[in-house]
């Protein structure tokens, strides 16, 4: 397909009606990659987004890809989904402000029955026995969330930099990506919400909603890439999985 005949915006009607779908959240500015687009980022031959959305294209239980990712990277993203082969691809859309306002375009194109997956795009490493997790959770719960737990002590500051807190390690959490939601549930609550910047991940959405928040299991591999170092640690995870 010639670059010219790409449209900002498309949306396929085909969508595999087993599983559920998962919206991709890939509109980040990559401030900290040192110029570099993190989502095109090279991943041991293979862009980070294309892993990234490679993985939910080979689960069973995942129905329809959603991808709300940048203007300017729209025509990239879909010439690489069509080289690689994506066809449980059915949008990819111009993201928001913020976070919370890209996945609000992406359920927008959503009924309002059902569950969702939403997953960073940054998150190239995440494994098939992650998504079914949270997927599986979402049968007996409104919002869901995998987590590992923290490593190392974590310490409350203030502006000043001097510590005020401790909070006790064994009752925290470092939330990852995919993480579920009721898709009726989460629409009523982004339109209930008055500033959508202030939420940082779905889960605080739901829970500013007075939603219960449930946790699954995560895997301390399903890192973000977020900065240089990220690439590289992310390569030699992969590089080690391969040896095995």
């Amino acid at each position: 397909m010639a670059l010219t005949e790409l449209k900002l915006e498309y949306e396929i009607a085909s969508e595999n009606k087993k599983g559920i779908p998962v919206i991709i959240a890939a509109a980040g500015s990559s401030s900290r990659m040192a110029g570099v687009n993190k989502q095109f980022a090279d991943l041991c031959g293979i862009p980070v987004i294309i892993r990234t959305l490679l993985a939910f294209q080979r689960s069973d239980a995942i129905s329809r890809i959603i991808v709300v990712t940048s203007k300017d990277s729209i025509n990239e993203i879909q010439l690489l989904c069509s080289k690689y082969m994506i066809d449980k691809l059915t949008d990819i859309l111009e993201g928001g402000a913020n976070r919370a306002e890209s996945v609000k375009k992406g359920v927008a194109r959503l009924g309002e029955e059902g569950y969702v997956l939403i997953h960073d795009g940054a998150r190239p490493l995440i494994s098939d026995e992650v998504i079914c997790r949270v997927a599986d959770a979402l049968k007996t719960n409104c919002a869901v969330t995998c987590a590992v737990p923290l490593k190392d002590t974590v310490k409350k500051v203030d502006r000043n930099g001097v510590v005020i807190e401790t909070p006790i390690r064994e009752e925290l959490v470092a939330v990852q990506t995919p993480q579920g939601v009721d898709v009726k549930k989460y629409k009523e609550a982004l339109d209930k919400a008055d500033d959508l910047s202030v939420f940082t991940d779905d889960m605080s959405v739901m829970e500013w909603a007075g939603y219960s928040v449930a946790t699954v299991k995560g895997d301390y591999k399903n890192i973000k890439i977020t900065t240089p170092e990220d690439l590289i640690i992310a390569s030699a995870l992969l590089e080690s999985e391969e040896e095995v």
